[in-house]
């Protein structure tokens, strides 16, 4: 199964509330892929993001189920800036999970 989440219809033209992420991370996002099903951000319309709504949003489940959120999260429609501030949250979050280990 997908789970597509229209970030748009929950964040407007611009994502920076990290109320909404969490709000999405908790009911959306942890659940979807908990049960391994794919889960698609479509960021159409959006036009920017700040590090910390994307940070608020998918770190957690990095932290919590790696392998999984690697593999069974995507991303559609992001423009330069959002998909590199996603780049930026991933090193970070593989980094911090390579000092765990």
């Amino acid at each position: 199964m997908k789970e597509i989440i229209k970030m748009r219809e929950h964040i407007g033209d611009f994502a920076e509330n990290k109320d909404v992420a969490k709000k999405l991370r908790i009911e959306k996002i942890m659940p979807a892929l908990s049960n391994h099903n794919d889960v698609i951000l479509d960021f159409k319309g959006v036009s920017g993001a700040t590090q910390s709504f994307i940070h608020a949003l998918i770190s957690d489940p990095i932290r919590k189920l790696q392998d999984v959120a690697f593999n069974n999260l995507f991303y559609k429609n992001t423009n330069d800036d959002i998909r590199e501030i996603i780049s930026i949250v991933y090193r970070y979050m593989q980094e911090s999970l390579g000092d765990i280990e």
